[in-house]
């Protein structure tokens, strides 16, 4: 059977989307998934992990060709200090590589490629000659990241404040000029978006977002799922990247301030801190009564599960907190701060219970034991099902590349190309 040619588009992201193991690689991959069923994909991409490598064949699946570059975090820090030197935010020398110039120019002219997708406002760098000639070009911005980088800095020591704070201004710079630049920038919240067209008004009527989505098959109750816990155990969990500085913090807070008080009521109360690549602080909460690390693990559904409750205690955070959606599909009660409900429409006391403080923590997960919230987990799956769906999510960014369909606007980008 003749294989039907596609439309050519470029498809530029800053981490090889998959495994979809942790949140951006969830919404890249189903995004490179979609497109591929519309489009031909000429995928560039950076692969910062090494455990990674043995999945670029899964992710060739959906390209017709593809470049994958080994990028080491270590040399990519050293390398993005050369924007102190010329004014320059860090984080786009963190990703430069001239033979991703090459190859894109490359491709663009070889297939006269008209129609881009960026990933990531770094990775616009690649994209801003206007010799290229695109016709459509869209952006994924996923979160505000100028804003994440301001909240970092709030959290640190000088000199790190000041560096934080230096690339969170040049950021939120680059950002608004690739937004002017592009036919559509695209977030992962309305409350992304709506907080991006205060900080970037002259880009305001291109701006809008789409939902992530959770694979409501896979995350969902299964009793031939084996319980990974102890016996009389009463579990508390928290999932997620254990490398990453936000999710750090969180379970540090949590396992210090937090934990201890919940116990000091009932012994039998166990956290289990659940996550690839911990780092030393994350490793050393395991020394704390009734904490358990234990790094990667094949499937977190059964953590999930058979927990009492899942908890997502940010206090930085940007965008959607998938552990929060995957949690909730699961119909596991959840006890999160509002940081880390931010994007989600969900109610508390309905489908989530809300905490800030560590005395709210230790009310919510009372009420929880009390057994006062018994439909909690249910009603947030009903929310998960109704709201998070990649199937229907991913249609307008089609449409906004020029693919058929109409759009489902709602508060989302109405852009058309500029």
């Amino acid at each position: 059977m003749k294989t039907v040619k596609k439309t050519p588009l470029l498809f530029l992201c800053h981490r090889i989307p998959y495994p979809p193991n942790k949140g951006d690689k969830i919404r890249s991959f189903h995004l490179l998934h979609h497109l591929s069923q519309h489009f031909d994909i000429h995928l560039a991409t950076f692969v910062d992990d090494p455990l990674d490598w043995p999945w670029v064949p899964e992710v060739k699946k959906f390209c017709v060709d593809s470049l994958f570059l080994d990028l080491k975090p270590g040399a990519a820090r050293v390398r993005s200090l050369s924007g102190l030197a010329t004014g320059k935010v860090l984080s786009l020398p963190y990703y430069n590589n001239p033979r991703m110039h090459a190859w894109i120019r490359e491709q663009v002219a070889q297939h006269e490629i008209s129609h881009l997708l960026v990933f990531s406002a770094a990775m616009a760098q690649y994209a801003l000659d206007p010799g290229m000639g695109f016709r459509y070009k869209v952006i994924d911005f996923v979160d505000v990241d100028s804003d994440k980088w301001q909240q970092y800095a709030t959290q640190k020591k000088w000199p790190m404040s000041w560096l934080y704070r230096r690339e969170g201004r040049l950021l939120l710079e680059f950002e608004r000029e690739v937004a002017r630049l592009f036919d559509a920038g695209l977030f992962v919240s309305s409350a992304e978006a709506a907080m991006f067209r205060e900080l970037a008004p002259e880009s305001a009527h291109k701006l809008g977002f789409y939902n992530n989505g959770v694979n409501r098959a896979y995350f969902a109750p299964d009793p031939a799922l084996p319980a990974p816990y102890r016996a009389g155990e009463k579990a508390v969990v928290f999932t997620g990247a254990m490398d990453y500085w936000p999710n750090v913090d969180a379970v540090t807070w949590f396992a210090r301030d937090i934990f201890p008080r919940m116990r000091q009521s009932d012994a039998s109360l166990h956290f289990y801190i659940v996550g690839s690549s911990p780092t030393g602080a994350v490793t050393q909460l395991a020394n704390l009564p009734g904490v358990t690390v234990t790094g990667r693990v094949e499937d977190v559904r059964p953590y999930l599960q058979y927990a009492l409750a899942a908890v997502a205690p940010m206090r930085i955070a940007r965008g959607v907190q998938n552990k929060v959606l995957e949690a909730m599909a699961m119909e596991k009660p959840v006890l999160v701060s509002a940081k880390g409900l931010e994007g989600i429409a969900a109610e508390h006391g309905t489908h989530v219970l809300v905490a800030d403080t560590a005395e709210q923590y230790c009310e919510c997960l009372q009420q929880i034991q009390s057994g006062l919230h018994p439909r909690l987990g249910q009603q947030a799956r009903e929310l998960i099902t109704q709201h998070f769906d990649w199937d229907n999510n991913l249609p307008e960014v089609v449409y906004l590349l020029g693919g058929s369909g109409a759009p489902v606007m709602g508060e989302s980008a109405s852009a058309g190309n500029s």
